[in-house]
């Protein structure tokens, strides 16, 4: 698509150029020509491209040169006082012209004509929506802190946006000149051009967004969280893993450890080796699921030792009697049971 180009006199707040800018191509269309003889009271020549540029330059350059766009009927006084009012039944309207000015001409690249909104239409439709627009909308929002900034701000860009209006359209929109430069859009146009302008005017105050407030929840307390790590770990075991076994529980099943006799109070693994010793397994590293195996009682550890009864080799061994059969008898066996 070809660059849109405009005249510095296109820019908001820009005065009138003396010169409006016309590009013509290199073959002029007949219905252009027409229209030039139509509107010169004074016949020129037209025979060729510079004078239908010069014709055209010098006609639409013309202080008299005022287009009317489209036609806005708007109500003079804001709604929200003449609903206050009671000798008021009907609301007063008015009648804006929505006038331009042409500022350029391209019949090469875009094949458009180029409007821009005149210093009176301009302070019109300022003044209704500082005086109208703006009243209304205030008196049909709730209050918020900032609504007054958020009102004038919305009349500023509406200044903004009304001083840098411009409406393009199709060249062949200067079929409907007229003498002096003036003319009025063919074709619906002006539609075009009225809901433009009333989109500019009803653009709606609002209040800001809410805040978004981010909730930070606690993470929920689960049995393998390090609060509950020391109860759970002692109350459960990993399947495979054999659990500790009771020190009592511990019995010689040789005749060759040492025993003890029933007033000693030393334990009778002390003389056993590390490795003979069954130690309880460590603690998994991992969390096990929940399990209710561990909330019931279990029985307390035996911290004293239980006293161990000597067995019948135990005690031969102790009186130094061989266990031949040559030297013990089964006719000394009721002496022994005796002294059992």
């Amino acid at each position: 698509m070809p660059p849109q180009l405009l005249p510095a006199s296109a820019a908001a707040f820009a005065p009138r150029a003396s010169s409006v800018n016309v590009v013509l191509g290199s073959k002029v269309e007949p219905w252009l020509t027409t229209t030039l003889k139509r509107i010169n009271r004074v016949k020129r020549p037209l025979n060729s491209v510079p004078q239908h540029q010069r014709c055209l330059t010098e006609t639409l350059s013309s202080p008299n040169a005022i287009w009317t766009l489209a036609s806005l009927m708007l109500p003079k006084h804001p709604e929200s006082e003449q609903r206050s009012d009671s000798n008021s039944s009907t609301p007063s309207y008015g009648l804006i012209h929505i006038e331009a000015y042409i500022v350029h001409v391209d019949m090469v690249l875009r094949h458009e004509v180029a409007y821009k909104l005149t210093p009176d239409t301009i302070e019109a439709l300022i003044e209704h929506h500082k005086d109208v627009f703006c009243v209304d909308a205030k008196a049909d929002s709730y209050d918020w802190p900032e609504k007054e900034q958020h009102a004038k701000k919305l009349h500023e860009d509406f200044v903004q946006a009304i001083n840098k209006y411009v409406y393009r359209t199709q060249v062949n929109a200067l079929e409907g000149l007229e003498e002096e430069g003036a003319g009025e859009l063919l074709e619906r146009r002006s539609e075009e051009v009225k809901n433009s302008i009333l989109a500019l005017l009803n653009k709606p105050l609002l209040p800001p967004p809410p805040k978004i407030v981010d909730i930070v929840r606690q993470p929920q307390l689960l049995p393998s969280s390090p609060a509950g790590a020391a109860f759970w770990s002692q109350t459960t075991h990993s399947p495979g893993i054999p659990a500790p076994v009771d020190s009592w529980r511990v019995l010689p099943s040789s005749p060759a450890v040492t025993s003890t006799s029933t007033e000693s109070s030393t334990p009778i693994w002390t003389n056993m080796a590390l490795h003979e010793i069954q130690l309880p397994s460590p603690t998994p590293s991992f969390s096990q699921p929940y399990s209710s195996a561990g909330m019931f009682y279990s029985s307390p550890m035996v911290t004293s030792p239980i006293p161990a009864l000597p067995l019948p080799s135990m005690l031969a061994s102790h009186c130094g009697v061989n266990m031949g059969y040559g030297s013990f008898g089964w006719d000394r066996y009721q002496e022994y049971a005796t002294t059992m």
